[in-house]
């Protein structure tokens, strides 16, 4: 659909209601993991990221904009009088009997109106660690790091890379009936009946850190930490790894040896660092080829994987991949386990140089490698592992 198409043509449905539900309807059945509703000068943008790209859906009519965020607002516990300050809530539709959708939104005053993003949180769609795209010696070192009595494990990436699923993941395989296991969240995506689960409130100062040391008065054995945003929740994480507990947390920082630099940055001392940290997982998300994908020979090498003549595939675009040429996603993995060599760099405080240097010397494949060797298997496109890595 063109951006100049109406999302809905008979005006009897333009209701806030309906719309609303149609969206979502429409965002879950092609895989849509945000809706954006976007006020423009002609009309209000309707767009969904699917597979991590923006999609664009087409447009409804401009008055229709405040009472579609009104239904939102009432739904999310927001307060409806408040138009020129960012809200957030989360909210849940029952479109078919039995089928509950899980939303997040989040409004943003704009120029021509609130801009209003809805984040689809399907907590039924756990993933097992078998699915995420970890290869077999990756599979293997990722399951052994969840049996570990203690120390700092971190999954990285940018926004959007994936990096919840796998925490998730590695939730699915620890012993929660003889473990106590509890995370702190923001938000809470998936429900596990044998884990204690919170959720930070920033409003009421139930933040990161005032969380972690809440939970660390609760005899946890696991901790999941969903993010660690600020210099104290580091630390305190860090404390906690070296007092017998298990922590799982995240960082936005772009691969193995930056995440390892970046901990150390955040204040704690080199140390409590070296003696905390037992693994760093890396990681994209990349789009998958649909069936329609046509072979093409490289005329290029593409190091260190591809020569020039290799045959590999280019999306070409049919109705069942929406003619983008891709049907989901998988992700690409680098992990790296901390050795005695790795801790001792960290406790002097060497360069990121000297950490790079040091785990090109252990041979692990890093994430352009590993996507490169997906193009190879005819999985993903040249186009796509540039993108991410």
């Amino acid at each position: 659909m063109t951006s100049k198409a109406p999302v809905l043509q008979d005006a009897a449905e333009l209701d806030a209601v309906r719309v609303l539900d149609h969206l979502v309807r429409r965002a879950v059945k092609v895989g849509a993991s945000d809706l954006h509703l976007e006020p423009k000068r002609k009309g209000l943008r309707v767009r969904f990221r699917i597979d991590g790209v923006m999609s664009e859906q087409g447009s409804l009519p401009l008055e229709l904009a405040p009472a579609l965020m009104t239904r939102v607002k009432v739904l999310g516990r927001m307060d409806m009088t408040i138009r020129r300050q960012p809200q957030d809530g989360q909210f849940t539709l029952e479109l078919e009997p039995g089928h509950l959708v899980h939303l997040r939104a989040s409004t943003f005053p704009a120029i021509h109106g609130e801009n209003l993003v809805m984040r689809v949180l399907l907590g039924h769609q756990l993933i097992p660690m078998e699915r995420l795209g970890l290869d077999e010696e990756e599979l293997a070192k990722v399951k052994k790091l969840t049996t570990l009595q203690s120390g700092l494990i971190i999954v990285c990436g940018p926004t959007g890379s994936g990096k919840t699923s796998t925490l998730y993941s590695m939730l699915q395989e620890l012993d929660t009936q003889n473990l106590s296991v509890v995370t702190l969240e923001d938000p809470i995506e998936v429900e596990f009946d044998d884990v204690t689960q919170g959720q930070t409130n920033a409003r009421i100062g139930f933040t990161f850190a005032s969380g972690l040391r809440a939970i660390l008065r609760q005899d946890p054995d696991v901790i999941m930490v969903g993010e660690m945003r600020d210099s104290e929740t580091a630390q305190i994480a860090l404390q906690a790894s070296l007092t017998g507990h298990l922590v799982l947390s995240t960082l936005h920082t772009a691969n193995t040896v930056e995440t390892i630099a970046r901990v150390v940055d955040l204040g704690a001392e080199p140390w409590i660092v070296g003696n905390a940290l037992q693994a760093v997982v890396a990681q994209r998300l990349v789009r998958t080829l649909c069936e329609c994908a046509e072979s093409y020979a490289l005329d290029q090498d593409m190091p260190p994987v591809l020569k020039a003549g290799t045959t590999v595939k280019r999306p070409r675009g049919c109705e069942r991949c929406h003619q983008t040429g891709y049907t989901g996603r998988t992700g690409i993995f680098e992990v790296l386990e901390i050795d005695d060599d790795l801790r001792d760099l960290v406790k002097t405080r060497a360069t990121s140089r000297a950490y790079r240097e040091h785990v090109e010397g252990l041979g692990m494949r890093r994430l352009r490698h590993v996507g490169l060797a997906r193009v190879a298997a005819g999985q993903t496109t040249l186009e796509e592992v540039t993108r991410v890595t």
